[in-house]
């Protein structure tokens, strides 16, 4: 995965070709295509690797702010950080989000960092809070905001400011 991420942030899903992933990870063709039968899978588990990579951010560092919004949009605009560091990977792994038939769980992922940033620390949400609903259609919203980045229609203080307002609107501190 850190070949096929490698390649992505140097030229897009198009540089991720299945045969130069094997060959910079050192492993046969059919090695890779048993664990990535498609280069979508292959991009949809570097997706994974990234939401992994911000899990962990998140853990090690909670968001500290006072408002249930507030704590999500840290969060957000942490991922929105991270992912801009690579462009080039980071438009792979929008473009895959939107266009793969690969079925993913980022929406409910980032749904959960969300709710548990939003939460507090050490809260729980059952499974049948509405606030679920509302904190996919934050994630949602910010997917759409880091389309219009990518598009260089939007920068991140302007991604910020949209994404505050939708989360002020959309969650409370109850």
């Amino acid at each position: 995965m850190q070949a096929a991420a490698a390649l992505a942030s140097r030229g897009g899903v198009e540089a991720m070709q299945m045969r130069t992933v094997a060959e910079r990870a050192g492993v046969a063709l059919g090695t890779l295509y048993r664990y990535f039968p498609s280069k979508m899978d292959l991009v949809v588990a570097v997706v994974g690797e990234e939401l992994d990579l911000l899990e962990g951010s998140i853990e090690r560092r909670p968001p500290r702010a006072g408002t249930a919004p507030q704590r999500a949009v840290d969060v957000l605009m942490r991922a929105t950080r991270g992912l801009m560091r690579e462009p080039e990977l980071a438009e792979a792994l929008i473009r895959s989000l939107l266009l793969s038939d690969v079925r993913t769980d980022f929406g409910d992922r980032m749904t959960g960092l969300l709710l548990r940033a939003a939460a507090g620390p050490g809260a729980t949400v059952p499974a049948d809070d509405p606030r679920r609903v509302v904190a996919g259609a934050l994630t949602s919203v910010w997917t759409m905001e880091m389309i219009e980045m990518l598009r260089g229609h939007a920068d991140a203080e302007e991604i910020q400011a949209r994404l505050e307002v939708s989360a002020a609107r959309l969650l409370t501190d109850s």
